[in-house]
């Protein structure tokens, strides 16, 4: 398969881009945690920003919800971040202090959901601002990405208690352990087979979970890839960012794996979204944005 790869330089200097997402607007928008605002790309390379309000708020993971509005987590803030189709940000503080938000996610019902890294929840907020929370029956289990299923519930990782977790929107909670430990899992998606797919950043592998609970794990062909994040792409495959050898890999719901190098150096790419255009578009912390189509 024939790849074409093109980066696109950001503006602000040093602005450290991490997550990002397809807005309902077809563009891309994405986080920049060093430079404290949301950024939007064009399909065609157009940058604009938007600066949060709260100082260093160390903003992560962004999800497009179903009103032509982006919401994100403040993981240092300890809020939850909305940008409207007006383009004014408004914030939600947590209840709990120091909470950590992370992952998040559009649900089911229509309510956003996230995780709380240090405070061991799941938590949903509603397009009121209302706000609730869910307590993990692991231990310290560092709730990470969340996405929701093709059953209707939502998916996560514990990245440091070894699991895949599942809440309905009842908030019934279910833990799955992985077979590899400390396998240290981080991105999760849903795949065109149903199942969850997600990345093993400490194992080196891409695992699948049924939603019946039955895990496989398949070994990343490059060592020391360090995995990040995955979304299904427009092949039916999976395509999965390797934050540690600055490559784009690729896995087939058979377990086939194919890696395609980056150009740029230390690009140290993380969050990847299938965009509107049918092209894989991730964040690179070497603060560029890029681009991989067919």
């Amino acid at each position: 398969m024939k790849m074409r790869y093109k980066e696109y330089n950001l503006s602000l200097e040093n602005s450290g881009p991490y997550g990002i997402t397809a807005g309902t607007d077809g563009e891309l928008w994405f986080t920049q945690h060093k430079a404290n605002s949301i950024g939007r790309i064009t399909l065609d390379g157009q940058l604009t920003y938007t600066k949060v309000p709260t100082a260093d708020a160390g903003v992560l993971l962004i999800t497009s919800s179903y009103n032509d509005e982006l919401w994100f987590t403040e993981n240092k803030g300890n809020k939850i971040g909305r940008l409207t189709s007006e383009g004014e940000i408004k914030e939600y503080p947590l209840p709990h202090e120091d909470s950590a938000p992370f992952g998040i996610t559009k649900g089911p019902d229509g309510d956003v959901w996230f995780t709380e890294t240090k405070g061991n929840r799941i938590g949903k907020i509603a397009s009121s601002g209302e706000i609730t929370e869910y307590s993990l029956p692991a231990g310290v289990a560092f709730p990470s990405y969340i996405v929701y299923g093709a059953d209707g519930a939502l998916w996560f990782t514990l990245n440091q208690s070894n699991q895949i977790g599942r809440i309905t929107v009842a908030g019934n909670i279910t833990l799955f352990n992985l077979p590899t430990e400390n396998a240290g899992p981080v991105g999760i998606t849903g795949g065109p087979d149903d199942a969850l797919w997600f990345v093993e950043i400490n194992a080196n592998q891409i695992g699948r979970i049924t939603l019946d609970g039955e895990i496989s794990e398949y070994k990343i062909p490059t060592s020391h890839a360090r995995p990040h994040g995955i979304a299904t792409g427009p092949d039916d495959a999976l395509w999965f960012t390797e934050w540690g050898r600055d490559q784009i890999g690729r896995i087939t719901t058979e377990g086939e794996f194919k890696e395609y190098q980056l150009p740029t150096k230390s690009a140290e790419p993380h969050g990847i979204i299938l965009g509107s255009d049918g092209a894989l578009w991730f964040a690179q912390e070497c603060n560029k944005i890029g681009r991989l189509s067919f």
